[in-house]
């Protein structure tokens, strides 16, 4: 069974023999390996069940670092790195020939971020290689924002999880693609796509998902999901559809007095899209616990963060 703690010495040691860790960001726990070492890149797919078609991001401790695997020509790149680094932006852009095919699922691009949690950059920086490392979770599941989330779902099958408590974002990085001249946000995370904008100025959005070869991580179309059947869609009119179902609740902000407490789950009382984002992967998880055999669920204000939150509520719908 893994060991949590937050022996820094000790992961960096497993991470230079090969091994697996599970690492915080600010986002969620990511499950790391050696960006450069094909074998253990493979180790990640076989834990995670990950189809190899599937691309990873790669972390790193500064944009120095990231310029020796990733063609940041960019005058934008360096513009969102001076507002966002550390931070849970991840930019898809041209990759260099050091990082091997297995991360990028062949493609030429690579997604490359630096994040935002001091565990990890310390960690990141007692090594000499960057990490690939997606969420540390089977895949297609909820996100683990818990070393305890991490245990509870691939505990027997990797060696060490890095502790750096409760994830403070919540959802994972925003990816915005340099794959053609007007920059592209291919998944809304982290950071709003408003912030971005403010940056860089105008970009365009991806119109859909897919089943198929995604160029970055977090475009298929199903994704981040319950084992129960999860419905998206207005809660009083959901209500009145399956009322005579088991049915837990999932609301932004509004509480149902008629509903057990057990079975009510609330984001953000205060309808706070930050506090939102940060228990929705909690909220999911819990709900998936009940005895219920169904999963209602609003959406929230779809601006700011509530992009990347009702982005995984469709597709844990999906």
């Amino acid at each position: 069974m893994a060991r949590i703690d937050t022996n820094i010495a000790h992961a960096a040691y497993l991470l230079r023999s090969g091994e697996l860790v599970a690492i915080p960001t600010e986002t969620v726990y990511g499950l790391a390996a050696n960006a450069l070492n094909e074998t253990a890149v493979s180790k990640i797919f076989a834990v995670k069940n990950r189809p190899s078609f599937n691309p990873l991001i790669v972390h790193c401790q500064s944009i120095e670092q990231a310029s020796q695997y990733a063609h940041l020509t960019d005058h934008r790149i360096f513009e969102l790195a001076a507002e966002f680094w550390p931070g849970p932006l991840t930019l898809l852009v041209k990759r260099k020939e050091s990082i091997p095919d297995i991360v990028t699922a062949g493609q030429p691009f690579v997604g490359i971020r630096i994040p935002n949690h001091p565990l990890t950059l310390d960690l990141l920086s007692a090594i000499d290689f960057p990490l690939a490392a997606p969420s540390a979770n089977p895949f297609g599941y909820i996100s683990p924002t818990t070393p305890e989330h991490v245990l509870e779902q691939l505990g027997d099958k990797i060696p060490y999880i890095l502790n750096g408590g409760w994830c403070e974002v919540g959802v994972e990085s925003s990816i915005l693609s340099f794959a053609h001249d007007t920059p592209t946000i291919v998944r809304f995370g982290g950071v709003p796509v408003e912030d971005i904008e403010r940056i860089i100025g105008k970009i365009e959005r991806i119109s859909h998902h897919t089943s198929i070869t995604p160029l970055s991580p977090g475009q298929l179309a199903s994704h981040y999901a319950p084992q129960k059947k999860l419905i998206l869609g207005d809660i009083d009119k959901l209500r009145k559809l399956y009322k005579n179902e088991n049915y837990t609740l999932i609301t932004f902000s509004k509480k149902y007095l008629d509903i057990p407490p057990q079975k009510m789950f609330v984001l953000s009382e205060k309808g706070d899209l930050h506090e939102a984002a940060h228990n929705i992967f909690k909220v999911l998880r819990e709900a998936d616990k009940t005895d219920s055999t169904l999963i209602l669920a609003e959406p929230v204000p779809d601006e700011g963060l509530g992009n990347a939150i009702n982005d995984r509520l469709k597709r844990a719908s999906a």
